[in-house]
């Protein structure tokens, strides 16, 4: 979760102390932290829910979790000028000198994060290419803290984080770009619990619990909904919010469940499906609609993609 941050630590505290000082070894600390409370918060969800409310926890899982997580940190030594390409010429060649001092720099920088992020993970369910490295998170077939931190290892090197590029031509660097997608996904961490009940008024507006709850299940009603990382304000925008309905048990996990408990096959499963795709394929076409067709496409039109899928589940319904 705080993995991708931990690089570029030195860069954001010399960007940062430029303009109101924030030092390396307190970012470092900082990341610690985050670490040990994500980790420890975690582990007592789960001896919590086991042992005193008596419901059954995927402790399995939760470990897969914590060494997808561990094994993340492989990817550390990736450069930003991977992660982000052209970010920093963008930068060099800014529209806006922003002072980080300002509490409405901030506030610029974390809406136009949010912005991108939006667009960043709906194309990351859409965009098969994209969705290799999204599903990990997607994999556990029970949702709690720890999937928080299940998080795929091939991002930096398909240029998922691509879409967060433009931001540095509006004047802020890649380092502290990385730094407010980084905090946006520690928001997240508390919102993948399902113990917690909706939470009034902040649901429109929020990406609480109960709305991410919808995002992670894989029931067909609820297939690529609620993007927002910690608003719904561009799902409602843009027609993708979908409330939760607590008469509707939630099925976690892919569509096609993975029941492997094998960190590597999670992470690289989808490749693997890619892969062996691409080698049936006998066209242009086909190798585009493999690697850049929505997930389940296929040639002839019948693959379980989500609107095939929902097609069927309504034709069944109108025969039913």
């Amino acid at each position: 979760m705080g993995a991708i941050w931990q690089r570029p630590t030195m860069a954001v505290a010399a960007s940062v102390r430029q303009n109101g000082g924030m030092d390396a070894e307190l970012l470092r600390k900082i990341y610690l932290v985050v670490v040990v409370v994500a980790v420890g918060s975690a582990l007592l969800e789960g001896v919590v829910l086991s042992w005193v409310a008596r419901r059954a926890y995927d402790w399995r899982g939760s470990m897969v979790s914590l060494a997808i997580a561990a094994g993340r940190r492989l990817t550390d030594f990736v450069p930003l000028a991977i992660a982000l390409p052209g970010a920093q010429w963008l930068y060099e060649h800014r529209l806006v000198d922003w002072n980080l001092r300002s509490p409405w720099t901030w506030l610029t920088l974390f809406l136009v994060v949010e912005f991108a992020y939006y667009w960043f993970h709906r194309i990351s369910h859409r965009v098969r290419w994209f969705w290799a490295t999204h599903a990990v998170h997607h994999s556990p077939n029970q949702y709690n803290l720890s999937a928080a931190y299940r998080l795929g290892w091939t991002g930096k090197f398909s240029l998922t984080l691509m879409l967060f590029t433009p931001i540095a031509w509006l004047g802020f660097s890649p380092q502290v770009i990385v730094l407010a997608f980084s905090l946006n996904l520690l928001y997240q961490f508390w919102i993948h619990a399902e113990w917690i009940p909706r939470l009034g008024w902040l649901e429109g507006v929020f990406n609480t619990p109960s709305a991410h709850r919808v995002h992670h299940a894989s029931n067909v009603e609820y297939l690529d909904a609620n993007y927002g990382g910690v608003l719904v304000v561009f799902d409602r925008l843009f027609g993708t919010y979908v409330p939760e309905n607590r008469a509707t048990p939630i099925r976690y996990g892919w569509v096609k469940p993975i029941t492997s408990n094998n960190p590597l096959r999670i992470v690289f499963q989808q490749w693997i499906d890619i892969v062996a795709d691409l080698r049936r394929a006998r066209s242009v076409r086909e190798v585009g609609g493999y690697l850049f067709g929505p997930p389940g496409w296929q040639p002839d039109g019948r693959g379980p993609t989500t609107e095939n899928l929902r097609r069927e589940a309504t034709a069944f319904r109108g025969n039913d």
